[in-house]
């Protein structure tokens, strides 16, 4: 979802425009709409409006800049304009590309295009994307030239790559489980990519499979576990608490911000219940983790971070980090505040972030940056204390974390 490192979409395949002499457009078949409406679910489902609409530029045009740990890699045009985007290519090549990772010169698409998961798209969901596709306007709009090193700009690597860490295959049902089980991991496993970002990679940028959506990076935030730990996960959740995190941006447990609030946006506020529901018996249905015991941060620390929270989250989150059902999420039981990795809590201490806004939750509250006002160590020991209080438990920060976070979220200003 879609998404959210090496999280995106990418080309894909669309309609050939006649050139010359005006042709009448063919009315489509019932058969075609059909395909068209669940292309339609499809691609929401794969969030590939977010990842290939550039900011303030036309949909689906591409431009989009997608950060990864090798370089800036951008998204390209995937509307049906045969000079700049994919309006010459066929359903097979389209199918080529989601299942192989191949565009339809035969060159190798990067990773960033999540053909990983999209292999398990099978042909018949793959044909109905493209008839979806085939139905958007065409927009002139040329590729930009990727910001990676040499070698990396050698596409003929990834096929190296992918004899390595890329396993090709439509999904196979898994009979032993019931047919809404199957669809959530048809969606979480394929098209929703949720491990491209949720699961931890290796020195390559690969998924760590064995630990799958137990936390990882994503668009230089990061992602946290999708695991049953009822601390540094989703153990607390029940599946309905799921749906309405998707549906909604917001559960009595968090709230979507940075790049997942742009997925349930444009992607899984607009999924149906069914399909939501079936994504909620996926998720929870592995076995619940103990979470690992966490040391407690210094009586110093603890104090002054204690009254920097009253000063400066209190009125939001309250007293206690119960905060305000609906408006500000509480702080007492939350995942990202508890995730083994203190970075997303860091970096939106740091730079603030707007909550996801949808039709079933039409808001858009934001947190304060609080960058400009506290310094490196303010931020470590306030980190540090919601981390330990009401009953959480997690690491301390230290305030080298804090500085390191800080110079990334600059960098990423500065680009």
């Amino acid at each position: 979802m879609d998404v959210r490192t090496l999280a995106t979409c990418a080309a894909l395949g669309a309609v050939a425009a006649c050139a010359g002499a005006a042709v009448p457009t063919p009315v489509p078949s019932e058969s075609s709409h059909a395909a068209i409406a669940r292309g339609r679910n499809l691609v929401r489902a794969g969030d590939c409006a977010a990842c290939h609409t550039a900011e303030h530029g036309k949909p689906f045009a591409g431009g989009r800049a997608v950060p990864t740990p090798f370089g800036t890699i951008y998204s390209t045009n995937i509307t049906p304009d045969d000079a700049t985007g994919i309006g010459t290519w066929s359903a097979d090549d389209f199918y080529r590309a989601m299942h192989e990772g191949i565009a339809r010169d035969g060159h190798h698409l990067y990773p960033a295009f999540p053909y990983p998961w999209y292999t398990k798209v099978t042909r018949t969901d793959s044909d109905a994307i493209k008839a979806y596709l085939d139905t958007l306007a065409p927009v002139d709009e040329p590729p930009r030239e990727n910001a990676l090193p040499w070698p990396l700009t050698l596409r003929s690597g990834i096929a190296a790559w992918n004899a390595a860490f890329f396993h090709e295959g439509t999904y196979a049902y898994n009979a032993q489980k019931s047919a809404q089980w199957n669809e959530g991991a048809y969606l979480v496993e394929g098209l929703g990519h949720c491990g491209a970002c949720h699961t931890p990679k290796n020195f390559a940028g690969a998924v760590k499979r064995r630990d799958a959506l137990e936390g990882g990076y994503g668009e230089n935030w990061y992602a946290t576990s999708l695991a049953n730990d009822v601390r540094d996960g989703i153990g607390a959740w029940t599946e309905q608490d799921i749906v309405d995190f998707l549906r909604r941006g917001a559960n009595a447990h968090a709230t979507a911000f940075g790049p997942m609030a742009e997925v349930v946006t444009h992607s899984t506020s607009h999924l149906t219940d069914t399909q939501l529901h079936a994504i909620a018996v996926y998720l929870k249905d592995s076995p619940p983790r103990e979470a690992s015991a966490a040391s407690a941060p210094g009586r110093d620390v603890a104090t002054h971070g204690a009254g920097l929270y009253l000063d400066d989250c209190a009125g939001c989150h309250m007293a206690q980090g119960e905060g305000l059902a609906g408006v500000f999420p509480a702080l007492k039981g939350n995942g990202v505040v508890q995730a083994n990795d203190a970075e997303t809590l860091v970096h939106l201490i740091l730079t603030g972030e707007s909550a996801a806004s949808t039709q079933a939750n039409p808001n858009r509250f934001a947190m304060p940056a609080f960058d400009w006002k506290l310094s490196d160590q303010d931020i470590a020991d306030v980190a540090s204390y919601v981390r330990s209080a009401w009953g959480n438990s997690a690491a301390p920060v230290s305030a080298g974390t804090v500085k390191d976070v800080r110079a990334k979220v600059e960098h990423i200003v500065e680009q």
